[in-house]
């Protein structure tokens, strides 16, 4: 296939695939069937980015009984060393990169090694930021086993552990060397967490394809059934998109800030409740209604198009209000102002002027940002 991000054959792998094109640390991600019913197919998937004969896959208690053997078994006979973390947000910390670390010290890991996450975005998060940072530096494959994860977090380089004052606060930019989407694994995914990741799918079409908002709109029904020609449909299109806005802006200088769409407000929301209450996407979901809103006031948004998108995430399962969650303004606007998005002590949101066109706003009025937490809250 052709695409904006550039392509990579992989017609030994038999999967859909596409680049993110950044000079030296450009790399491939493969979706559709990428070797979890075939050992053979994985090892010779994996096989090009493996230098060493060191691997250590970090992967967590959930993910591990279902897919873990399948991918020891396309390692060989390299040494295989297993990290198991906890399931859950509140394990991205310091605490358990730390553990991480005293685990790949202990088992004498050295800067050939090669770091396996699999997992979700928790997993992810965590694994890149040990290979941003292990002896300076080593290299790390993304085998995302959740959609969130394959949509979005598991490209781009965003590697982070949370803070106790705000989400992904410590981390690095940090390239994996492939990225694996295997389909089939979507099939064992709880409902809530399905729909989770069907939230970041939307913000693509909102941010910068209104067309695919649109099939989005129409395949509603077919997503919610985990249809496989619209999952690898959404999730190509979904990391397209991505890889080519991260093209453009590696490290969030300036456009790359769009792909933040929802998530000033998603972020205040996850640290008002407490890691793990709501799902990532789901406050998200919440976030984007929440911007869209604000979109109207502030961007000159159709109220149509706002409605339009509150709809379809209530069509995909997702919430899109805060009530009953016990939050406030005050609350929310001060939570906002410990995010990563502040500049220079200002706010900045990623505002809609129409469907498929968004912007940074730095200069919200409280007025306007009120107003809309006053709908919510």
């Amino acid at each position: 296939m052709s695409n904006t991000a550039g392509s990579t054959d992989t017609t030994s792998l038999n999967v859909e695939s596409l680049t993110v094109s950044l000079g030296e640390r450009s790399y491939p991600i493969f979706v559709g069937d990428v070797g979890f019913s075939d050992p053979a197919k994985l090892a010779e998937g994996l096989a090009p980015y493996l230098k060493g004969n060191q691997v250590a896959i970090i992967t967590n208690e959930t993910i591990a009984p279902l897919y873990l053997q399948q991918v020891q078994s396309a390692l060989g006979n390299r040494q295989v060393d297993v990290f198991q973390m906890p399931d859950g947000e509140s394990y991205k910390s310091l605490d358990t990169y730390t553990q991480v670390m005293d685990f790949l010290l202990e088992k004498k890991h050295n800067r050939s090694t090669c770091l396996i996450a699999l997992g979700g975005g928790v997993v992810g998060d965590l694994c890149g930021f040990v290979a941003a940072t292990f002896q300076r530096g080593v290299d790390f494959i993304q085998i995302p086993t959740t959609l969130l994860s394959q949509v979005d977090s598991s490209v781009g380089g965003k590697t982070a552990v949370n803070h106790p004052a705000g989400k992904n606060m410590i981390g690095a930019f940090y390239q994996p060397l492939a990225v694996f989407a295997d389909i089939s694994v979507l099939e064992t995914l709880p409902d809530r967490e399905y729909a989770a990741g069907l939230a970041e799918v939307v913000k693509y079409g909102i941010i910068y394809d209104a067309d695919f908002f649109a099939w989005l709109e129409a395949n509603a029904p077919a997503l919610v059934q985990r249809e496989k020609y619209a999952l690898t449909h959404i999730i190509t299109r979904s990391c397209e998109v991505k890889a080519a806005v991260v093209s453009e802006d590696e490290r969030e200088g300036g456009r790359r800030a769009i792909l933040n769409y929802g998530h000033t407000f998603g972020h205040a929301i996850e640290k008002l409740l407490g890691y793990g209450r709501l799902l990532h996407g789901e406050a998200v979901s919440i976030g984007m209604v929440m911007a869209a809103r604000l979109s109207v006031e502030f961007s000159g948004l159709a109220l149509a198009d706002s409605q339009r998108i509150e709809k379809l995430l209530q069509q995909l399962n997702l919430p899109v209000t805060l009530k009953g969650l016990e939050l406030n303004a005050e609350a929310m606007i001060d939570a906002m102002g410990m995010d990563k998005k502040v500049v220079d002590g200002e706010l900045r949101f990623v505002v809609a002027d129409q469907m498929g066109s968004v912007r940074v706003a730095s200069h919200v009025s409280v007025s306007a940002l009120e107003k809309t937490l006053a709908e919510f809250c």
